[in-house]
């Protein structure tokens, strides 16, 4: 499962303050990422989600799609693999993933396609110990106007 290099340097800011004061800022893009049949296949493993319109190239070639795709929650996931490419928060001992409010679907990922991500700091609130930060995260396909995924990643930086 290659990974390629390049993109954007991720958006540097020290400290909690610096942090609050990013809500606006856009991120990114990150390098694309190659999504290929193994990778989607290992996600079915993990998962148990083996439906054909994932893992079966034969029967997906007539389908709508015209080949596998990958599953929605794997294009999710490799949303948190492209946050720290598109923010380092410096200065804090620890961040930590809370969740999401919003997740949207728009498009699919066939097999053999690239994604890439891009991000912006929607909103910034303090909370007990830290700042949780509300980042829309959006996983944009190669070659594709709709995105794969859009995700409002919630997301806590802790003093």
């Amino acid at each position: 499962m290659a990974e390629e290099s390049g993109g954007a340097a991720p958006f540097t800011v020290d400290g909690l303050d610096e942090l609050r004061a990013a809500v606006g800022t856009t991120l990114g893009p990150t390098a694309w990422l190659p999504i290929d049949q193994a990778r989607i296949d290992g996600f079915a493993d993990v998962t148990g989600d083996h439906q054909w319109i994932h893992v079966d190239p034969v029967r997906a070639r007539e389908s709508a799609f015209g080949s596998t795709i990958a599953h929605g929650y794997l294009t999710l996931s490799l949303c948190n693999y492209f946050l720290p490419q598109l923010l380092s928060v410096r200065g804090v001992s620890m961040g930590v993933n809370y969740g999401a409010d919003r997740v949207r679907f728009p498009a699919p990922v066939p097999a053999g396609s690239r994604i890439r991500g891009r991000g912006e700091v929607l909103a910034c609130v303090d909370v007990p110990g830290g700042v949780q930060a509300t980042i829309r995260i959006t996983a944009e396909v190669e070659g594709q106007a709709k995105p794969a995924c859009v995700v409002e990643a919630l997301n806590r930086w802790l003093a």
